[in-house]
């Protein structure tokens, strides 16, 4: 149970560090953000908890693909945010995501790489 609780305040607080970073330099906090700390996090706890290298290196193959659909979110959210507000704007880049991850699956699938 410890060690449950100690990966929970430790991955929570790369999150809390990068917001408060963020609050003082849009630019830094961005950049600590596109840093992939919590998919090292989870590689991390991965080899601690001795899953197979299979599995860790699954772990990170997939990581690489699911990325990908999500950069579109990236430049359409903060040309959202003024027109829509915050709730309207994170609601459309959900939806922009999921509708991204969907037709990139199904074009990664003719390349035989298999996403869903």
């Amino acid at each position: 149970m410890t060690w449950i609780i100690t990966k929970y305040l430790l991955t929570a607080g790369v999150v809390v560090f990068i917001s408060e970073v963020a609050k003082r330099s849009d630019k830094l906090g961005g950049f600590i953000a596109a840093l992939p700390l919590i998919t090292l996090l989870t590689l991390t706890w991965l080899f601690i908890e001795n899953q197979s290298e299979e599995k860790i290196a699954n772990h990170a193959y997939y990581t690489f693909w699911y990325v990908i659909p999500t950069l579109p979110m990236f430049l359409l959210f903060p040309y959202l945010l003024p027109k829509l507000g915050f709730w309207l704007t994170m609601g459309a880049s959900v939806v922009v995501t999921v509708v991204s991850f969907g037709l990139f699956a199904l074009l990664m699938k003719s390349f035989g790489v298999q996403l869903l």
